[in-house]
């Protein structure tokens, strides 16, 4: 499969794998509750899962494409590049889901807690490898700042995806589906931040959360060996 020769040529197949078991950790443990338990409460963490990988499979397909054709305005990479921004948002918004347990009173918070949390930092850690593709990408192309400059705008972009999907309830697909609906909730969001101070709080700071959190992440995973080459070159 195309996919798992990029992974393989791009030297991603142990941060790969090591989501790949997550994610079925993850999935075992609602499926395991919707058996045993007969609760459905949090199956919608395996739809989340599926969709906080998305982007990672649309930045390497991506950065595949401009290996092949040398060429920016290529229309196949331009609809990669612009799918990876729009499902990105779709990574860190699982930390949202913490909505649900916030009744701290139930026997099962705890145990809905902890669900919820190795989701969101599952979809966390796949969104943080397909923005370090892209960024790495970027950084190739244009330099050192150029691709910090695109961590810091997709991080607020991001920021702003995240907040329209929780409080707006506005989803990726929109744009193909419904895109009356995106342009209309796009704009009451817009203006949500502008005049609601709350709103604005919640957009500053989790684009400050997943700005943080990338370049920590990051910093880490460089290596500390003049001789090995990084994922991205930021």
């Amino acid at each position: 499969m195309k996919l798992f020769r990029i992974i393989l040529k791009q030297g991603l197949t142990a941060p790969v794998f090591t989501l790949v078991v997550a994610s079925f950790v993850c999935c075992a443990l609602v499926v395991y509750r919707i058996v045993i338990g007969c609760e459905v409460r949090h199956a919608y963490l395996v739809w989340n899962l599926f969709l906080a990988w998305l982007p990672l499979v649309f930045a390497l397909h991506a950065v595949e494409r401009f290996g092949e054709t040398k060429n920016l305005r290529d229309r196949k990479f331009l609809a990669l590049g612009v799918a990876w921004l729009l499902f990105f948002p779709n990574a860190p918004y699982i930390f949202t889901d913490l909505v649900h347990v916030m009744a701290k009173g139930r026997p099962t918070f705890w145990t809905e807690l902890m669900l919820i949390l190795l989701a969101a930092m599952t979809g966390f850690f796949a969104g943080f490898l397909s923005l370090q593709v892209m960024h790495g990408f970027v950084t190739r192309l244009w330099g050192r700042v150029a691709g910090w400059l695109f961590v810091m705008g997709v991080s607020g972009l991001a920021g702003f995806g995240v907040y329209l999907g929780r409080f707006t309830r506005l989803n990726s697909w929109d744009v193909l589906w419904n895109p009356l609906r995106l342009v209309h909730r796009t704009g009451m969001g817009a203006w949500n931040l502008a005049t609601q101070t709350h709103h604005a709080k919640f957009f500053i700071l989790f684009s400050l959360f997943l700005l943080l959190g990338y370049v920590m992440l990051h910093a880490m995973t460089q290596p500390r060996t003049h001789g090995e080459s990084p994922i991205a070159d930021g």
